[in-house]
């Protein structure tokens, strides 16, 4: 990659500071890092010796950041629709997870996930999967970037035998690779129903201790709460503030069902929301209460889930579907702005996985994480409000560069770092496997 060059863009959307688009504005890169955000004039004199990209009828944004998902599940993408979670997790997903879940199930499944992420604008995903050591080479194959899941739960699978060994494996890879700079690791407990008190106090402890983010499933669907009740005495909200999970490293997943109350409760711990609009309309999980989180204060971030449950790993599909719903449960036209939608695609997802000082913004001195978005399509003319284009009537096709890091892993559509007709291959393999 060129060490130090210059993307001039039709508009360059920063997200800091809120609001704005700038027009034939630059961006200079050096080193892998934003180095200055400007004018184009100005750009072709003070940098006359950079290389040049130019993009004159494009949009450069931030990398899109997919806040939670399950990425090896796209190797399990359409096997079982149509069904609510519980009958889709216990009688389809969770069986061909114990028969087919190894590292070379996640390191395919996970390569599969990257390149279909990265051709969407998605720089950054926070994955939560059995063997993360594999996910972690598919995800360093791909040139991407990863808050990788360090997965606990009380079963035993193919991975861990308890809760100790899921831990202890997690944390010995974390701290193997802790230094990669395109890397950074979640605690990541499955949910309330699948993890118990005597594990989240670990984890609890183990997040104060480390500084990590603790990223789960909370409040998804109302059968999760009834069980709470019934098992716990208390939703699982409650539990978790008991237990002392709740604070600004909590990534609360889906987040669905939430009384006044529990939102405001989400707000004073300093919590992040990673919303995932398809998979609860797919699931039927519900409808969840973003224009109130919003108007709390919470820090909302966007997510696709896995590939089995959307069934795409699409973040402008996310912003158009969050973005209306949020107007829908609202009944209010003004809520969850295109601007709002974007900073939760964006600095939002980076914000609830604390690199907000690195990624999620176009800014001097974060990581050259960026993504041209063709504007000069027929179905996007005129364009009076670009943001509102973004977030409305663009869609992954639009994409046609991709850089992560000032590594340019997406140039005019095409992959620079993956072979289409091997992950073809890979895919291919897995489905006849699956089959049989």
């Amino acid at each position: 990659m060129n060490d130090a060059f210059l993307i001039n863009a039709r508009w360059v959307v920063p997200v800091e500071p809120a609001g704005v688009a700038l027009e034939r504005h630059a961006v200079a890169v050096r080193g892998g890092l934003i180095e200055a955000v400007l004018p184009m004039a100005e750009a072709a004199r003070r940098y006359a010796d950079y290389a040049r990209v130019d993009l004159p009828g494009h949009a450069l944004i931030p990398g899109l950041v997919n806040a939670h998902t399950h990425a090896a599940m796209a190797l399990l993408r359409g096997i079982a629709d149509d069904l609510p979670l519980m009958r889709w997790l216990q009688e389809h997903v969770w069986p061909a997870e114990t028969k087919h879940v190894s590292p070379q199930f996640v390191k395919d499944g996970t390569l599969l996930a990257c390149a279909e992420m990265l051709r969407g604008g998605v720089t950054c995903m926070n994955d939560m999967y059995f063997f993360p050591e594999a996910a972690l080479e598919a995800v360093v194959e791909a040139g991407m970037r990863a808050a990788l899941g360090l997965i606990v739960v009380e079963f035993p699978s193919a991975y861990a035998a308890d809760p100790d060994q899921y831990l202890a494996k997690g944390l010995a890879l974390r701290d193997a690779w802790r230094e990669h700079p395109r890397l950074a690791f979640c605690l990541a407990p499955h949910a309330p129903y699948t993890v118990s008190d005597a594990t989240f106090r670990k984890v609890a402890q183990l997040a104060a201790e480390l500084d990590l983010p603790v990223h789960m499933h909370v409040h998804e669907t109302l059968d999760e709460i009834e069980r709470s009740v019934a098992e716990h005495g208390e939703r699982p909200l409650a539990r978790l503030a008991r237990l002392g999970l709740l604070g600004p490293n909590l990534i609360s997943v889906h987040s669905v069902h939430l009384e006044p109350a529990e939102i405001a409760l989400l707000a004073r711990h300093g919590c992040s929301v990673a919303h995932c609009p398809s998979s609860n309309l797919k699931l039927a999980s519900g409808l969840a209460p973003v224009a109130a989180l919003a108007k709390a204060g919470v820090n909302l971030a966007l997510g696709t889930d896995g590939a089995a449950s959307n069934n795409r790993l699409d973040l402008f599909q996310e912003m158009r579907s969050a973005a209306l719903l949020a107007k829908a449960v609202a009944q209010d036209a003004a809520a969850m702005p295109a601007h709002a939608v974007l900073r939760a695609a964006t600095l939002g997802g980076a914000a609830a996985l604390g690199l907000e000082a690195r990624i999620g913004s176009i800014v001097p001195g974060k990581a050259a994480d960026l993504v041209a978005v063709d504007f000069d399509r027929l179905e996007l003319q005129p364009a009076f409000d670009i943001v509102s284009h973004l977030v409305y009537a663009c869609g992954r096709e639009h994409v046609t560069d991709v850089w992560v890091g000032g590594e340019r892993v997406v140039q005019d559509r095409l992959l620079t770092r993956l072979e289409l007709a091997d992950l073809q291959g890979r895919a291919l393999l897995w489905h006849t496997k699956i089959l049989n």
